[in-house]
């Protein structure tokens, strides 16, 4: 099929590279020229798994390419996704779905025959007959013009993946002729086995924000249980590994720590939340503002977890290391990063702050140039009273820690991700913190 990926960013680039792997012919577009001429070099503008390799091969053959021109690609394809950004609103609870409708009401006065319109942004509930009435009123093709709901289920570091070999399709609709179209466009991976669940659109539009809102859900409460285990002292490690043998609860996204961030979860959780409230579900609403205050409240655990483990030394006037940026690993994606807001507060309480992260640097710096940074491990600890591990990178969790222990002026270490062994580290020296575990 001949396709479009309008908004080229976290999720539009990775789709639309996986859409030519898939063997469509594919045109992107952007509002960024230079973004545009950048990934028409072939060059990728973020850090995802698999994907400068898919970019380059693709845009090489001439199967990928990218414009800023919509006319270019209203006239170019039959089938168009919508991967723009919806950021939480100036209200800070709901989504704001501008750029959903700008890419409408700039793609849709050059729909002159049949062509299916396919959202992959969440959106608020009801977003889709809103954008279904709007595009067959706009377009010269009018109702022959179909528009689809089909959200992304992608985890960020595994964008490549996900996107040709999810776990499950969504597709919200109401003509057999949407739906067909949705089957042709991801025949390959249906063939290879992958279920898909044709809905109504306010189905599919629920059923994002339910999963990402039920992830956070999962980490607020085990971080929530980790602070009982911080108080009375449990181990939450233990905890995790006696829950995740229930096969009605499982361990995976269980991991106790700082908090979610990134681009989805925290706007999902607080937009999910808002429409509870809006249905009248209020005491959904409550249960959800719950897990939010729990995620709100990491970076104060975090530090209180520091100035324990330095003991009589203030925390004004320390020097700290950081090491991770990125909201996780696997990207280079620093939105709402636990990690950066963790570094904040420590400056804010007098601490001098270097960080590290293997990919999220560049962006880091962008986002927030006060602090020192370091691609250097190693050189990282140099003259550290205390180091703490705010991202899980696996660089971390495989660093040598006896070559390490001479490089920091105190072998000091909070774990605030639960991430490393305490007893490797603890044999080669380290005093070794984490979050909702012993000390020893």
């Amino acid at each position: 099929m001949r396709v479009s990926v309008i908004g080229c960013g976290h999720l539009g680039i990775p789709h639309a590279a996986a859409m030519a792997e898939l063997g469509h012919e594919v045109i992107g577009v952007d509002v960024d020229q230079a973004k545009v001429d950048q990934l028409n070099a072939g060059e990728c503008p973020i850090y995802e798994a698999g994907l400068p390799e898919l970019l380059a091969r693709h845009t090489a053959s001439g199967r990928l390419r990218f414009t800023t021109s919509i006319p270019e690609a209203a006239a170019f394809a039959e089938l168009h996704f919508i991967g723009v950004g919806t950021p939480i609103d100036a209200d800070g609870r709901s989504y704001d779905t501008g750029q959903v409708y700008g890419a409408i009401r700039r793609l849709a006065p050059h729909l002159d025959r049949p062509c299916t319109i396919v959202g992959k942004s969440t959106v608020t509930v009801g977003t889709t007959s809103q954008v279904t009435a709007l595009a067959q009123r706009l377009a010269p093709a009018g109702e022959r013009v179909d528009v689809v709901w089909n959200p992304e289920f992608l985890r960020e570091g595994h964008a490549v993946d996900d996107t040709l070999r999810p776990d499950r399709i969504i597709a919200g609709l109401t003509t057999a002729e949407a739906e067909k179209a949705i089957r042709a466009v991801y025949a390959p991976i249906l063939d290879a086995g992958v279920p898909i669940f044709v809905t109504d659109p306010q189905t599919a539009e629920l059923a994002k924000g339910a999963a990402n809102t039920f992830l956070g859900l999962k980490i607020s409460y085990i971080n929530a249980v980790a602070d009982m285990c911080e108080a009375a002292g449990g181990d939450v490690s233990q905890i995790v590994e006696i829950l995740g043998i229930d096969p009605r609860i499982g361990s995976g996204g269980m991991r106790p720590g700082i908090g979610y961030g990134g681009g989805c979860l925290p706007k999902d959780v607080r937009a999910f939340t808002a429409s509870a409230r809006q249905l009248g579900a209020e005491q959904a609403a409550v249960l959800l503002r719950a897990a939010e205050k729990i995620n709100e409240s990491r970076t104060d655990v975090a530090l209180a977890l520091i100035a324990r483990a330095l003991g009589d030394s203030p925390l004004k006037g320390a020097r700290v290391t950081v090491w991770g940026a990125a909201f996780k690993p696997g990207t280079n994606d620093v939105r709402e990063s636990p990690a950066l807001a963790l570094a904040q507060a420590l400056q804010q309480a007098g601490v001098t702050v270097t960080i590290h992260d293997p990919q999220a640097v560049t962006t880091a710096m962008v986002r927030n140039p006060e602090f020192d940074y370091t691609d250097d491990l190693s050189a990282s600890l140099d003259s550290a009273d205390l180091v703490v591990l705010a991202t899980e990178w696996p660089e971390y969790q495989q660093a040598d820690p006896q070559a390490l222990v001479n490089r920091p002026a105190t072998p000091l270490l909070v774990d605030c991700r639960t991430t490393l062994d305490p007893k490797s580290w603890r044999a080669a020296g380290w005093t070794v913190h984490q979050l909702g575990r012993p000390g020893k």
